[in-house]
């Protein structure tokens, strides 16, 4: 395992299947990392990286994308949210596609997921060992504004960790690493835009204006971190993995082929680069 380096994979909804792909070539590899730090999507695929369940990233939404309790209108209008967050962080890791809580829970990487704190519009940082429900933290970083209800741990409101800290970066080298692998689930030149639902981001989260002001300010934060990986790139101390263009892939995807060529393209591209990243590490 490489000593003083951070693995740090972005979120993006479906997006994340092209992470999945990378991170499974890295397992048949055996290319392991000490430190691993995720958010929503990549929170998810990070948990399986470290449990060593390679296809199961791409297994669970492939099988499940058109089951009406993993995703749709009648949970959004029935449950609160798009997603069936009981259903995908509950039946299925407990009875229908079973994680190895086991393995993970004897890994010796550290894990970190992040989530949003809904009152102060901060991050928060859940680490393996020290949290009391790894399923309900997951629940919480992937719970997308408006089409997800917020999750509660501890008394605390929490929603998508990709609105406070997308790309943790700065959290993994915090935390004294000296080198970090950033998987990114967008192209080169990427920008964010600022978002265009301020009213009804004030109308929905009116009691929580701290959010609101995360919400209405992710844009220049996320934009801002890009331009920070890429001067950690130029001084040889992160190594990023992205696709060459613009996924064909929405946060939130139906299409099966879609998933599959994602995945494929993640792995290929992991293969690709695997000479240049070994050279990066050592």
């Amino acid at each position: 395992m490489i000593e003083k380096t951070g693995l740090v994979l972005e979120g993006g909804g479906f997006r994340g299947i092209y992470s999945a792909g990378i991170l499974d070539y890295f397992l048949e590899r055996d290319i392991r990392f000490p430190y691993v730090i995720g958010v929503s999507m990549g929170a998810c695929n990070g948990t399986n990286y470290v449990s060593k369940q390679v296809g199961r990233n791409l297994r669970v939404p492939y099988n499940y994308i058109n089951d009406r309790r993993y995703i749709s209108f009648y949970n959004l209008i029935f449950k609160g949210g798009l997603f069936g967050m009981d259903f995908v962080f509950g039946e299925i890791p407990r009875k229908l596609d079973v994680f190895d809580w086991k393995t993970y829970e004897e890994s010796d990487q550290r894990f970190i997921v992040v989530a949003t704190d809904c009152r102060t519009g901060k991050p928060e940082y859940f680490e393996k060992g020290k949290m009391d429900d790894l399923l309900e933290v997951l629940k919480a970083s992937s719970s997308l504004p408006f089409i997800s209800d917020m999750i509660t741990i501890n008394g605390k409101s929490y929603l998508d960790g990709g609105m406070s800290d997308s790309i943790p970066v700065r959290k993994a080298l915090e935390d004294g690493n000296e080198k970090l692998v950033v998987i990114l689930t967008r192209p080169e030149g990427y920008e964010k835009k600022p978002s265009s639902m301020g009213f009804l981001t004030r109308i929905k989260y009116g009691k929580y204006p701290e959010l609101i002001n995360c919400i209405e300010n992710r844009y220049r934060e996320y934009n801002e971190t890009l331009d920070y990986v890429k001067r950690l790139e130029s001084e040889g101390k992160a190594f990023v993995i992205r696709p060459v263009e613009s996924l064909d892939m929405g946060r939130v995807e139906r299409n099966r082929d879609k998933l599959k060529a994602t995945y494929y393209l993640g792995y290929r591209d992991a293969e690709a680069i695997e000479d240049e990243l070994l050279e990066f590490l050592r």
